[in-house]
């Protein structure tokens, strides 16, 4: 088995969990409150940040040419194109740019950018790729999810598409291969280290999306 399949199957029950929580069950029938939402996309223009400094530092670790082109072009894509929907929502919801400058990240967006950035400065290629994986491959199964089932029509219908997209699809795609790749030559400790890293940014992901739907802020 393939270290993404299995890395996939330990987490299920959590996958499950991700895709029936109250933020992306009220998405999907567009029930989800503004407020909810606008939080969410300013935590996650704060989030996209940092998600594409570690894809540059794992741009800089790669084992290839290859690798490097790919993971820098990804940490790009995670500033230009998601950029691109945020500043779409932001306007909907009037939030300015100086409005989103003196925001903060939420504790919880503080702490999945930190422990990304931590992984992708100390840890090799193939644990950076571990921990950095769950947010495209998550992304891409709760896009899919929600476009299938979502009602219609729905205010969140840009972000659903976006995230259920064959162009978002096929860029997954090639980080799971990537994945899997350098998985076959890695260690069985360097294994251990990237089903935990997995398993601990699939954790952020929950912990993401539930902060966002409690608009929780630092409480001191």
């Amino acid at each position: 088995m393939t270290f993404s399949k299995a890395a996939w199957q330990k987490n299920l029950p959590l996958h499950h969990t991700i895709l029936t929580m109250p933020f992306n069950r009220e998405l999907q029938a567009g029930t989800l409150a503004e407020d909810r939402f606008k939080h969410y996309m300013i935590q996650d223009a704060h989030y996209l940040e940092g998600f594409a400094r570690a894809l540059s530092l794992a741009a800089s670790k790669g084992h290839r040419a290859d690798h490097i082109v790919q993971f820098a072009a990804a940490a790009q894509t995670a500033i230009l194109v998601e950029r691109s929907l945020h500043r779409e929502y932001f306007s909907h919801f009037g939030v300015s740019a100086d409005a989103f400058a003196t925001s903060e990240p939420s504790p919880v967006c503080d702490h999945y950018v930190s422990y990304l950035l931590r992984v992708a400065a100390l840890e090799p290629f193939e644990v950076v790729l571990a921990a950095v994986l769950p947010c495209f491959w998550i992304y891409l199964e709760v896009g899919t999810h929600i476009h299938q089932h979502a009602s219609t029509p729905n205010p969140f219908q840009a972000w659903i598409d976006t995230y259920a997209g064959a162009e978002f699809e096929q860029a997954v795609q090639q980080v799971i291969a990537v994945v899997d790749e350098v998985a076959t030559q890695a260690s069985a400790r360097t294994i251990a280290a990237m089903h935990q890293a997995f398993t601990r940014a699939t954790q952020l992901e929950w912990m993401f999306w539930d902060s966002a739907y409690h608009q929780n802020t630092w409480p001191v």
